[in-house]
């Protein structure tokens, strides 16, 4: 008996119904109140990384505009309009793969069809992928065509690269920027699928092959379809780790903590442990950055914060570090592994620099900054703080050190600098003196 044949998972779970579609909420209820209330523009245009549903969106959007039977504003999946449009064999919906056919030529017979209504559906709907890979001649050639388009003609554009559309074109769409799934809901999503095929699989292994897709759900599943294929019914989390290259989560957070603590010998220890089981050390740093921006999102907000990009697990984490150290210095580290992550790529030595940098990251963990060190005097003045002097008769007999010389008189030049310093004045003020007084 010859097997059936077999259907990517991207393919084979793309979302058919506006309900599916994950991450793009603000999208997907735009879309669904421009048909309900029959406000549906003449173009559209979706701006988003790679894999996150314009193109899917575009169809599902096709597919609602021109169901025979639809199910309020989704569309049924059953009709005959739905299938063709599924199946890219619609006669009224036009699919164009612009980075292929970008030149004038390729767009002449979508000028050509709009002058026809269409055939078997209520709109003659073109969709136009990587649209700004179109050449200035052609989008010229679309520009009256797409500003005044017949009533029953609807285009759609779908790019990675909105910058590079023209400013002419974007005040004709009604623009869309998707956004990059969050990593909670692609390995939701992930455990869906095994569960309908009957995967068993680690949900750490999950929470890897989200961190390496990067908020793309067309990655992660084709991360997931390599890994079954690799391992079959059983996925776990060293198995992800091995094939991606990629650091546990364990190992990740241990790593943070370390920084938290100002454990140089912890540090080192671990960058040494990921270079030499070739972990991705330029993809280490980009994971480390995430995670200290979701523990400065968490110290700001809370745990229910919608931009915290972390499963339960990971809060907790995130909820015991948060204690380790004050929001200012995270923020300092935070901003020191955003330079080395942008240096990494200029630099020759990748675990010498990684190295350097988590050790004065760790210093400026455990350092106090001169705000805190202002604010605790002023908390010692307000509470009436002083240091008691013992009796003159109690006091033991202490040899007198010996006279350092005097320190040469202040420049005029460096008196008008010290007096123009207001972060110097704040703080000899809180020490009860004025800049003046010294001499």
């Amino acid at each position: 008996m010859e097997k059936q044949a077999h259907i990517a998972l991207p393919l084979k779970y793309r979302p058919m119904t506006f309900e599916d579609v994950v991450g793009q909420e603000h999208v997907v209820k735009t879309l669904r109140h421009a048909i309900e209330s029959g406000r549906v523009a003449n173009a559209y245009l979706f701006i988003g990384p790679r894999g996150i549903g314009k193109t899917t969106t575009s169809r599902i959007f096709a597919k609602a505009l021109n169901c025979l039977s639809p199910k309020g504003v989704e569309p049924c999946g059953e009709c005959e309009n739905c299938r063709q449009i599924a199946e890219g064999r619609s006669l009224d919906v036009t699919e164009l793969d612009a980075a292929s056919h970008n030149k004038v030529e390729d767009v002449k017979p979508i000028m050509d069809a709009v002058q026809f209504k269409p055939t078997a559906s209520k709109y003659k709907i073109f969709i136009i992928d990587e649209c700004h890979m179109l050449t200035t001649a052609a989008w010229n050639a679309l520009l009256k065509t797409l500003e005044e388009p017949p009533p029953y003609v609807k285009f759609i554009f779908a790019t990675t690269e909105g910058d590079k559309v023209l400013a002419t074109i974007i005040s004709r769409c009604q623009r869309f920027d998707l956004r990059r799934i969050q990593t909670h809901q692609i390995v939701s999503r992930l455990q869906y699928i095994c569960g309908k095929e009957g995967i068993e699989a680690d949900e750490d292994a999950l929470l890897a092959i989200a961190r390496g897709a990067e908020g793309g759900m067309r990655d992660a599943l084709s991360s997931l379809d390599q890994l079954i294929a690799f391992k079959g019914g059983k996925i776990t989390e060293e198995d992800a780790l091995g094939v991606f290259g990629l650091v546990s989560r364990g190992e990740l957070e241990g790593l943070a903590s370390a920084i938290l603590k100002g454990d140089a010998a912890a540090i080192l220890q671990a960058v040494d442990h990921f270079d030499s089981a070739g972990k991705a050390m330029r993809r280490l740093a980009a994971e480390l950055m995430a995670h200290f921006r979701n523990l400065v999102v968490y110290q700001t907000l809370g745990a229910q914060a919608s931009g915290l990009e972390a499963t339960p697990d990971q809060i907790k984490t995130l909820a015991e570090q948060a204690k380790l150290c004050p929001a200012a210095r995270i923020f300092k580290v935070t901003d020191l592994l955003a330079e080395m992550e942008d240096k990494l790529r200029y630099v020759l030595s990748v675990r010498t620099f990684i190295e350097m940098s988590l050790l004065r990251a760790s210093r400026v963990a455990t350092v106090a900054t001169i705000e805190e060190l202002m604010k605790a005097v002023r908390e010692l003045r307000a509470a009436g703080g002083v240091v008691a002097v013992p009796a003159a008769s109690a006091a033991p007999v202490v040899p007198a050190a010996p006279k350092s010389p005097e320190a040469p008189p202040l420049s005029q030049e460096r008196r008008r600098e010290m007096l123009d310093d207001p972060k110097l004045n704040e703080f000899v003020s809180a020490l009860g003196g004025q800049i003046s007084d010294i001499k």
